[in-house]
């Protein structure tokens, strides 16, 4: 069978219904009653989430492997077994109000074109794989992306593992009886070598949607910092105490926050500002706050922007201190990332040659496809979300929106399992 032939016949086994009956499966795991699913990471309904996928993958007689940070990879065989495999994926962890679409679309349309190759009895060159990273979200044990980011060595497993939860739970405690869980006793390196990779994910965002287009080509992700903002003033009463004498913390940060967003104020409406967690002390309605503390969340495309803005944070905040003192801490500081030109191309010829309305976009949200992108050729698809709502339990996406993105990436994957010899950025190596 030729190599057009062989992806014409996968796209059209990728089954929209089972799609969406396999999404219904998994949303049981942790469904909070209210339409989402509180999933966190390495929990039983993370577990549970897991063995349902590898029940599938064992109906189908798929090899599975798991590494050392838990991260689970179900192969499908090329002809060619020294080959690097072409990978796609995602995760399945949620937020503690998540919905059912965010990261588990990603494995399920993965493992779709595994069942759909299967079904259609072609032979890839290259083995194909659908990969679940472990904890992305970083709602439980943070960071966030900590499974992409191990696997690609940049965070030290070592120290990753004596990471604690909110419960004082260590994550190598978690991981443990996760691992015995599964009951995958093939071992996966990490940094194995991966030929290219692939992530589809819904968009997150509204402009998909606002715009009516049904796919969307990802050019990158764009940069991000988190900065924590502690302030201690001088609790004292608040009937008692006058304006002029007070050391009010809270009165501090709001002035803060109110300088950081004019400071932050981007008429093109490209740079994202976000104070996410705010906290008083002593939280008495009757007692002036002595202490307050607030997060900044700092995203843009152009790092040198980032760099920029980072670097006044902490004058401005004292600027504006009232009398407190203030410490500003950068608790994470993560670099744009631009996607393998050659990748994306194949991601947009397949959405053109399928006839769906196609844009290119960046990724405004952090994924996993940031860390394997340091690896290998790396590109990501996606697909719109009613009103760009996520990270909520209302989150919603179509099963017509979701088949379109996953014969995207079906034919994104078999074009490049089709290959033979090394890739050219292997030969570069």
């Amino acid at each position: 069978m030729a190599i057009a032939e062989a992806i014409e016949a996968v796209i059209a086994r990728i089954d929209e219904r089972r799609l969406w009956e396999r999404h219904r499966a998994i949303a049981q795991f942790g469904a909070t009653g209210r339409g989402g699913v509180n999933r966190q990471a390495l929990t039983p309904e993370d577990i549970a989430a897991r063995k349902q996928l590898l029940a599938w993958a064992d109906a189908r007689r798929f090899a599975t492997s798991v590494d050392a940070i838990g991260n689970l990879f179900i192969r499908r065989p090329g002809r060619d077994q020294f080959a690097t495999p072409i990978a796609a994926g995602s995760h399945l962890d949620t937020q503690p109000t998540g919905g059912n679409f965010d990261g588990v679309y990603g494995v399920l349309a993965a493992f779709e074109v595994l069942e759909a190759a299967e079904e259609a009895g072609i032979a890839t060159t290259r083995p194909i794989e659908t990969v679940v990273w472990t904890n992305e979200e970083g709602s439980r044990f943070q960071p966030g992306t900590m499974g992409s980011a191990v696997y690609a060595g940049r965070l030290p497993l070592d120290a990753t593992l004596k990471i604690v939860d909110g419960r004082g739970i260590m994550l190598r405690d978690a991981l443990s009886e996760t691992l015995a869980a599964m009951g995958v006793t093939a071992h996966r390196e990490l940094r194995a070598p991966i030929g290219a990779y692939l992530e589809a994910h819904i968009e997150q965002g509204p402009i998909l949607e606002a715009e009516r287009k049904q796919i969307g080509v990802v050019t990158g992700i764009q940069g991000l910092k988190w900065m924590r903002v502690d302030i201690v003033g001088e609790e004292a009463h608040a009937g008692t105490t006058p304006r002029s004498a007070r050391r009010d913390a809270c009165a501090a940060a709001i002035e803060m926050i109110a300088a950081l967003r004019e400071l932050t104020r981007d008429r093109d409406d490209i740079l994202r500002f976000t104070v996410g967690r705010f906290e008083l002390s002593p939280n008495s309605p009757n007692t002036i706050p002595g202490r307050a503390l607030f997060t900044i969340d700092l995203r843009h495309p152009d790092r040198e922007l980032l760099v920029s803005l980072g670097s006044k944070i902490e004058s401005l905040c004292r600027m504006h201190a009232g009398g407190c003192a203030v410490s500003v801490i950068e608790t994470l500081d993560s670099a744009p990332v631009g996607f393998d030109p050659a990748m994306v191309a194949i991601v947009r010829c397949a959405a053109e040659r399928q006839k769906l309305p196609w844009m290119e976009i960046l990724s405004g949200a952090t994924h996993d496809a940031k860390f394997i992108a340091e690896l290998c050729p790396t590109a990501m698809i996606f697909i719109p979300c009613k009103r760009g709502i996520s990270h909520n339990e209302t989150e919603s996406a179509t099963p017509t929106d979701l088949a379109a993105g996953a014969r995207v990436l079906a034919e994104a994957m078999l074009s490049l399992a089709s290959l033979s010899g090394m890739l050219p950025h292997e030969r570069s190596t």
